[in-house]
């Protein structure tokens, strides 16, 4: 072999090798990607059930049940849709009806959100960015008084 075969077999073998490490890196990442999801996407049918996401919304004023052994049902809604949630643990103190909550889980039999985790807002102006914006659209969405500019849109007062 020349010189010049041995660095293009060279280069081919570094490169095969960068491909094969990026093709288990992306495997290995696939099942902890998680998608965030509004309520109307999950009644439009835009998400499969089992498939693991985040759902984001207000939650509905009186759909708020506590249960034995820690099981919390209630409702996410986007001001025009709502999905039913059931979670089992402690909630956050500022989870209450009526306040922005994000909750990942996935989406069970009839449509029932099944929750492994439920994150509450951490101050009175936060909502994560693409729950704002949906609820705007719905003309449900409105800033607190004394907002920053920009505050209750995915940044951090």
């Amino acid at each position: 072999m020349t010189r010049k075969q041995k660095r293009l077999a060279l280069i081919g073998l570094v490169g095969l090798v960068l491909a094969v490490a990026l093709g288990l890196i992306l495997t290995a990442l696939r099942d902890q990607i998680v998608f965030f999801r509004s309520p109307s996407e999950v009644v439009a049918g835009k998400v499969a059930p089992g498939e693991a996401f985040r759902l984001g919304g207000l939650v509905a004023e009186g759909s708020l049940t506590r249960e034995p052994d820690q099981r919390v049902r209630f409702a996410v809604t986007d001001g025009a849709e709502t999905v039913r949630v059931v979670y089992q643990g402690l909630l956050p103190d500022l989870f209450r009806e009526g306040q922005g909550v994000v909750a990942e889980g996935r989406l069970g039999a009839g449509g029932v959100f099944n929750a492994t985790n439920v994150l509450a807002k951490h101050d009175e102006n936060y909502m994560p960015r693409e729950v704002a914006d949906s609820l705007k659209k719905q003309g449900v969405w409105r800033h607190a008084e004394g907002a920053k500019p920009g505050a209750g849109e995915g940044s951090k007062p």
